[in-house]
């Protein structure tokens, strides 16, 4: 099959790479409709290189068709059309029974100390295979794969992957009261779902951009958007606008590659050229984030205001305010999204009506041909590039 394959930092690549097969009972195969290129793949595009291997199949958002399932898979046969969540999770541990499918004990990733696995997401997530392919290998499939009506194009569900959750999450987290405000830093995907799941919940929503067609698309939601390349002090500018004490809530969405953060910028760039083993303990013990977008929400919410986190962050020597965090009584609440927690409350926001606007979320459709062009010109953010939907 094709599949993209990350080959260094920059450098993705369309190859033929061998199909993928059932390894265990409880895999499944699909055959890809539908699979994203998200703003966290950046993150793998450069930033967390050291953490790849040439050859590895990128994507984590994948949607398709079932062709194959084990011998102990019942839920879904083949021909089930099915969403598949970014992260690997068996649904009967424990940490699954707490609804935490991000910190599954049966798929964590205990040599890398981490979490549960993820599709397509580096060594520290289990390395394994990801979606932006023709075919994709499910583990647990008795319990990931969300299946979903034949009939509407890809658009109204692919998004129950990743985007959807997160942005969900994300609102969630906040705990944004009744009537309240919320600040959602970042007008990239989960920052544009965060801002219309927390209108569609009744909040008032100011948001943060400094790219002008993403300021442009969410003012056409009805979004109150500020600049941050043409206002002079951010801060002060939110209070204006919150009674000059701050929103109730602020959810960051735009994480560890934050802009005004030119040290952080410096050793990322310096880690990206180092041989991967060097970059890799670098990164583990002295690897510190762009925290602009982070330090300005510490800054601007309101004191016993809530602060979360969606945004990717990896660094492991942040120097975090905690005097202020502590003084405000700042609530901090962050991590991966829990996709399976939420799908109940999603599902029926895909309707014919289609309140969140998925449908027409996507700014571009391509092939996996285009895919590496896709990924530089997403991440200098030109062409409207906003969000990627890849069909094999």
């Amino acid at each position: 099959m094709r599949a993209a394959t990350w080959q260094g930092v920059r450098d993705v690549r369309i190859e033929e790479v061998p199909d993928p097969t059932i390894v265990h009972d409880t895999d499944a195969i699909i055959r890809v409709t539908s699979s994203g290129l998200c703003g966290s793949d950046l993150h793998l595009y450069e930033v967390m290189g050291p953490f790849m291997t040439p050859g590895d199949i990128l994507g984590h958002e994948p949607m398709g068709v079932v062709e194959e399932v084990g011998s102990a898979i019942s839920n879904i046969a083949p021909g089930d059309r099915v969403v598949v969540p970014f992260q690997i999770a068996c649904g009967a541990c424990f940490m699954c029974d707490q609804g935490l499918t991000t910190q599954c004990e049966t798929t964590q990733v205990r040599d890398q100390g981490m979490g549960a696995a993820l599709f397509g997401y580096t060594k520290l997530y289990g390395a394994v295979a990801g979606a932006q392919a023709e075919y994709l290998r499910i583990p647990q499939a008795q319990f990931g794969p969300i299946k979903v009506p034949e009939g509407p194009a890809d658009d109204r569900f692919v998004f129950l992957s990743d985007v959807l959750p997160t942005a969900w999450q994300a609102v969630e987290y906040a705990a944004v009261p009744d009537g309240g405000t919320v600040v959602v830093l970042g007008l990239g995907p989960i920052g544009e779902m965060s801002t219309r799941i927390a209108q569609h919940r009744g909040y008032r929503v100011i948001a943060v951009e400094i790219v002008k067609d993403r300021i442009e698309r969410a003012r056409t939601h009805g979004v109150e958007v500020l600049d941050g390349s043409s206002t002079d002090d951010l801060a002060d500018a939110i209070r204006e606008l919150t009674d000059g004490r701050g929103p109730d809530a602020v959810i960051d969405a735009v994480g560890m590659e934050a802009h005004g953060s030119p040290v952080a910028e410096t050793l990322h760039k310096a880690t990206g050229l180092l041989p991967r083993k060097a970059g890799e303990t670098l990164m583990r013990k002295a690897g510190i984030d762009h925290l602009a977008a982070l330090h300005l929400a510490i800054d601007v919410v309101r004191r016993g205001g809530t602060i979360s986190l969606s945004g990717v962050y990896g660094g492991a020597a942040d120097p975090m305010p905690m005097m202020t965090l502590f003084d405000k009584q700042i609530q901090l609440r962050m991590g991966q999204a829990n996709v399976k927690r939420w799908v109940d409350d999603l599902l029926p926001l895909l309707t014919d009506d289609d309140p969140l606007g998925v449908d027409d979320f996507a700014s571009h459709h391509i092939g996996l041909d285009e895919l590496p062009a896709a990924y530089a010109t997403f991440q200098k953010k030109e062409d409207g590039a906003f969000k990627y939907v890849v069909n094999p």
